[in-house]
């Protein structure tokens, strides 16, 4: 699904496998990079996804992984072999995702196990920068519905796109929420006032006002 000129819905639940929470891909001028990679499962018809696009896998720079949660980060091992990406996640959620918990990630609750996979560049600050092309790609901590969660924006096609993965929680005792963390992060998501709001389980939206309304909904 094409969501602006350089963005891109290339799984999730319909369009790789139903355990899949959403994948982006960001392209501009030969870079790549995707948002989160799934759990694994559809690996196959995601990777035909991206193809389909005429993009070829060696292209794809980064991998962001937005939170540790199996659903976002199961498929990053497969990735990371098959396009030779660097990982990118905070250095807070990235423990988990190296070293395979399968409590804290939840691959427990899908009733399999992490796979152990390197993060190869770990966020240690509140917001950091990266480029894809020409596009400006800021990564922003926000903890909450895990120790690490994060979000990611960009602007395209003069509109401010967020990557706001998992807006709507859920804060769980196995997996690190804190309520405080959450409220915080979902005021500072309001802050940004993003044309369109790309979420890991409840599709796109578009408009500043429905995002808005979306994200708000959650306080």
């Amino acid at each position: 699904m094409k969501i602006t000129s350089n963005i891109f819905q290339v799984g999730g639940q319909e369009e790789s496998h139903s355990s899949d929470a959403s994948i982006y891909l960001i392209a501009d001028r030969g870079e790549v990079a995707l948002v989160d990679s799934g759990t694994g499962l559809g690996h196959n018809k995601l990777m035909e996804n991206i193809q389909k696009l005429g993009i070829a896998p060696g292209s794809i720079k980064y991998l962001f992984l937005t939170h540790c949660h199996y659903d976002h980060t199961g498929g990053a091992y497969k990735l990371r072999k098959a396009t030779g990406c660097k990982i990118i996640a905070h250095k807070l959620d990235a423990v988990y995702i190296e070293e395979g918990d399968n409590d804290v990630t939840a691959a427990s609750w899908y009733g399999t196990f992490m796979e152990k996979t390197p993060v190869d560049i770990k966020v240690e600050t509140k917001e950091a920068e990266f480029i894809i092309g020409s596009l400006q790609i800021r990564f922003y901590h926000t903890p909450g519905h895990s120790p690490g969660s994060s979000v990611l924006s960009a602007v395209s096609d003069g509109k401010l796109v967020l990557f706001g993965q998992d807006v709507h929680g859920p804060l769980n005792e196995s997996l690190l929420s804190n309520r405080k963390e959450y409220v915080d992060s979902l005021e500072f998501l309001l802050s940004l006032e993003a044309d369109i709001l790309c979420e890991g389980h409840f599709g796109v939206y578009y408009d500043k006002d429905v995002v808005s309304d979306f994200i708000g909904s959650f306080l």
